[in-house]
This record gives structure tokens, C-alpha cells and sequence, in this order.
């Protein structure tokens, strides 16, 4: 009796792993393909108004069917992006671009969200050549490392010292996270992409090559210098026998 329990809750959990990562991905393909849906349905309802006067059946198919509808609503959005991004890459859509900018940077908390929001998109850009270096930092503590993304280096205007500033992405939403200031000497430098990068946060770490580089070059000599002095022994103060000691002679004054 026992073992029949076993094997039906292993069996149950099985399948429970089993349809989770199918669960998930459909439900994420789900929420985009709604986002996409969402943002043209207004102009598939405009594109719909066009065509009535010519072909009325034709008008409340593009409306009425579920899955007419919303493959043209996707299109649609996709096409916008297409001929947004199109224009960016033209001078007169970058103009615009800059107008919009303006304007919005009168309105102070949506400058804010907006200009915090492009800086963070441009660090993940495959070409800008910023966010390229994919690191491991020391968090919470030194035993510890934390997968990074290098956006910027900067000068410590005391020291002189290299620093870092790294935006470490928290799992399995990587658009929430860290910003830690590191020294350059202290990063572990990754040969990952950002994208394996983002795979790997994403993933929870289940999609990792089977090595990594954990330790710093600067660590590895720290230790390394720690080892030696500890093998070698050391220079120790060395403790003087009671006949080393001097002892002070009292002086008898002369009267």
C-alpha cells in the first residue's frame, strides 16, 4: 500500500514538472500575443471601417472571426515597428524622435520613468557596444558572485581607481535589479553574451555551461600570496628569553 502511494506521487509530480515549462511558455506567448493583439485592434477596427462600403462580409470577418482578427491585429503591430524603426534610422524620424523628447521632458515624473527606461533598454542593445561585458561581482558577500552587466566605467576622483558601474539583473524578471559600483580589478570577466546571459538569470542558472570562471585574477594572486606565506611560515616576532631582557641599573645619586 505504501509503495502504491509512492509511485502515485511520484508519478503526480512527474507530471507536474513535466507540463510546467509548457505551462509557462505558452502562457508568456499568450500575454505577448494579447499585448500585440491589444495595441492594433484600433487600427484593425479603422482598416475594417475602410472596407465596408466595398465588401460589408469582408468587414465583420476582419471583426467577428477570433482568429482572423487578431493574426491581422499582430500584423499590423508588427508592421508598425517595422515602420517605426525604419524611420528612427532616417533622419527625419530621429528629429521627431528628439521633438517627442523635448516635450516630455517638460512633464517631470514621465522624464523621469522615460529617460530611466531608454538608458536601460540602450544598455541591453546588442550595438551599442556598452552592456558587451557580461561579469561576476561580489554579492551579497565575497563568497558570493552575482552575474553583471558592465553599462559604464568611471574614475574615482580621490583615488584614481578604475570603477564599474554594473546593473545585476534579478530572476526570472530581469528587468528588476541591481546597481552595484565595483572596482575594475575586482570583476570576474564572463566570455558570455548578454543574451546567455540573460538566459542564464532567466533560467534560474538551469542553463549554464558546465564551467566557469569564479575567482578574480586579483583574488587568485591574494590567495595565492595567503597560501604561500602560510606554507613558508612567516616572518613571527621572536620571543626573547628572560636573559635577552635588559635590566635596568639604578643609579645612586651623589650627594
Amino acid at each position: 500500500m505504501q509503495t502504491m502511494s509512492s509511485q502515485i506521487r511520484r508519478n503526480l509530480l512527474s507530471g507536474i514538472l513535466t507540463v510546467i515549462p509548457i505551462l509557462v511558455t505558452i502562457f508568456v506567448f499568450a500575454f505577448f500575443l494579447n499585448l500585440l493583439s491589444g495595441i492594433g485592434r484600433p487600427k484593425l477596427i479603422i482598416l475594417a471601417n475602410a472596407v465596408k462600403p466595398l465588401s460589408p462580409d469582408l468587414a465583420r470577418w476582419l471583426l467577428e472571426v477570433p482568429w482572423l482578427s487578431t493574426s491581422l491585429a499582430v500584423l499590423l503591430t508588427l508592421g508598425m515597428f517595422y515602420l517605426l524603426g525604419w524611420s528612427m534610422n532616417r533622419l527625419v524620424g530621429r528629429q521627431i524622435l528628439r521633438s517627442v523628447e523635448e516635450w516630455m521632458k517638460k512633464i517631470p515624473l514621465v522624464t523621469t520613468i522615460y529617460g530611466s527606461t531608454k538608458k536601460l533598454v540602450e544598455a541591453f542593445q546588442a550595438d551599442n557596444g556598452r552592456a558587451q561585458k557580461v561579469v561576476l561581482i561580489q554579492f551579497p558577500h565575497a563568497r558570493m558572485k552575482a552575474v553583471g552587466l558592465v553599462t559604464r566605467t568611471f574614475i574615482d576622483e580621490e583615488t584614481g581607481e578604475e570603477l564599474a558601474a554594473v546593473y545585476v539583473p534579478t530572476a526570472p524578471n530581469p528587468t528588476g535589479g541591481y546597481l552595484e559600483i565595483v572596482p575594475v580589478d575586482e570583476l570576474v570577466t564572463l566570455d558570455w553574451t548578454v543574451d546567455e546571459a540573460m538566459t542564464f538569470v532567466i533560467s534560474g542558472g538551469t542553463t549554464a555551461p558546465d564551467h566557469i570562471r569564479f575567482s578574480s585574477r586579483r583574488t587568485a594572486e591574494t590567495q595565492g600570496a595567503a597560501g604561500l606565506d602560510s606554507s613558508l611560515g612567516g616572518p613571527e616576532p621572536r620571543l626573547r628569553s628572560v636573559e635577552e631582557v635588559p635590566i635596568p641599573l639604578k643609579t645612586r645619586a651623589v650627594t
